[in-house]
């Protein structure tokens, strides 16, 4: 700041408390300050779906079972080391990882097994639907479709007002898009 700038300020903060008192000096200040802050400030950028499933098995160590965007936050369900089911949410600003529900999830022993056994993980599918699909993730959630056995990762990848749907093979790591439509929804997903 040039020494002639400080002098004025410095007047105009002492007239300032004469005439309106040290609220209006303060503000006078803060407002200076706000002139002279570096124009480039960080900018911080939300937790992503990748971030939200890497914050939860911090706080709840396992495999990831799906990962669902709803407005603020993340829901990310993950099978525990330990057999159990937890219900986590996780904030798309600060990170931060709160869990709704942890439970004994034995009644889906076989599909949990499954997915402990996958070879391609949540957050490789993730990775793999955005290659075949630009975008970013909005959701992702494991696939033991009973009819003909396949199991896969269903990745809902929005790019624009488009989601599109890709299929992650769980062995292998293909993704196939599979279908694309207007996201018409106005639910700040």
């Amino acid at each position: 700041m040039h020494p002639k700038h400080k002098a004025c300020v410095g007047a105009a903060a002492a007239a300032l408390l004469i005439a309106g008192g040290p609220a209006a000096a303060a503000a006078a200040h803060t407002a200076d300050a706000a002139r002279t802050a570096p124009a480039a400030a960080a900018v911080r950028a939300d937790v992503d779906a990748a971030g939200a499933a890497a914050a939860a098995l911090k706080k709840y160590p396992g495999v990831v079972s799906s990962v669902d965007k709803d407005g603020a936050v993340w829901h990310v369900d993950v099978i525990g080391k330990d057999g159990k089911h937890a219900e986590l949410t996780v904030d798309t600003r600060s990170g931060k990882v709160f869990t709704e529900n942890a439970d004994d999830d034995s009644g889906d022993d076989g599909q949990n097994k499954a997915l402990a056994a996958a070879k391609v993980t949540a957050q490789q599918a993730m990775k793999a639907a955005v290659a075949a699909h630009s975008g970013q993730v909005r959701s992702v959630e494991w696939d033991d479709d009973d009819d003909n056995g396949s199991r896969y990762w269903n990745v809902e990848v929005q790019s624009g007002d488009k989601t599109t749907n890709v299929h992650v093979d769980a062995a292998s790591g293909k993704a196939t898009v599979s279908t694309s439509d207007s996201d018409g929804d106005d639910d700040g997903n």
